[in-house]
């Protein structure tokens, strides 16, 4: 069993071949950010025939089981994000680029430790500058 396929079944899911032909591109190399149109738009680049469906059901799938998270710039476009770990974004809105800030970068303090007897469970932040 490769890599690829340990991570898929650690986390609960069937190594299936979309899946994994998914999984090479973002879990290969570096952290990113993508969409389903630009994921799309790079493997029919790289001749992997595939539909936009698919991929949007796998990354779904994906994130539902931990590894991706969705970050929601507005109803119509959300990324996917390998870094898991916690931290916040920049969205450039001229480029639709998304880039990482650390936790240490931004503090939010104080952070709320419940609000209306519920645990406070993530906060999602994303800052929107011009570039």
């Amino acid at each position: 069993m490769n890599d690829l396929e340990k991570k898929l079944r650690d986390a609960g899911l069937r190594p299936t071949k979309q899946r994994l032909l998914i999984s090479h591109y973002l879990f290969s190399g570096p952290q990113m950010h993508v969409t389903a149109d630009s994921l799309y738009s790079e493997l029919i680049d790289r001749d992997i025939n595939i539909s936009l469906a698919t991929i949007y059901n796998v990354l779904n799938v994906f994130t539902s089981h931990g590894l991706l998270r969705e970050i929601s710039i507005d109803p119509s476009r959300s990324y996917f994000d390998t870094n898991i770990k916690r931290h916040y974004h920049y969205y450039f809105e001229k480029t639709g680029k998304l880039e990482d800030i650390s936790i240490e970068e931004l503090k939010i303090s104080p952070m709320p430790e419940k609000k209306n007897g519920f645990d406070v469970n993530c906060v999602d932040v994303v800052i929107r500058v011009d570039g």
